[in-house]
């Protein structure tokens, strides 16, 4: 397991292997394939439930934060560190969203605006913020990335 970092000014987490059968991040043609990450740190998950019920706005967007930052961890382990990000290309933002919650965008902004503050122009990317009934262990939030690649 790799350690936690500061980059940019910015702390990125300590990456933490998949729970389950799956590949964190599949590099292939100079793209990685960030599998979608959620708000956790080790065991505990940030502000669980939906969004619009059991979780603000404002909560649902510090979701995100830590999700695109462990998004970020995986990237930057697999890839041997964010300095050979060239360009983050897509990402997909899903919110568990309660009945007739229709702000997806606006949770999804905070995790586009962190990665442009960690990666400056590299962060920019297309995107989109899908509303779904359920995610993983009751997150709130769960965000895949997709990134242009240095390859060795």
């Amino acid at each position: 397991m790799s350690q936690a970092f500061v980059y940019n000014g910015q702390e990125i987490p300590a990456f933490q292997a998949p729970a389950y059968g799956y590949t964190s991040v599949l590099v292939h043609n100079g793209q990685a394939w960030v599998s979608g990450s959620i708000p956790k740190t080790g065991d505990n998950n940030l502000y669980p439930g939906k969004v619009g019920s059991d979780v603000t706005v404002d909560q649902a967007k510090e979701a995100a934060k830590l999700a695109i930052r462990n998004a970020l961890a995986s990237l930057s382990n697999a890839v041997d560190g964010l300095d050979n990000v060239e360009q983050v290309l897509k990402i997909t933002v899903f919110v568990a969203s309660a009945p007739g919650f229709n702000q997806q965008p606006h949770v999804a902004d905070a995790a586009t605006n962190l990665l442009r503050e960690i990666l400056g122009e590299r962060g920019n990317h297309a995107r989109s913020a899908v509303g779904v009934a359920e995610l993983p262990r009751n997150s709130s939030v769960e965000i895949e990335l997709v990134a242009a690649v240095r390859q060795p």
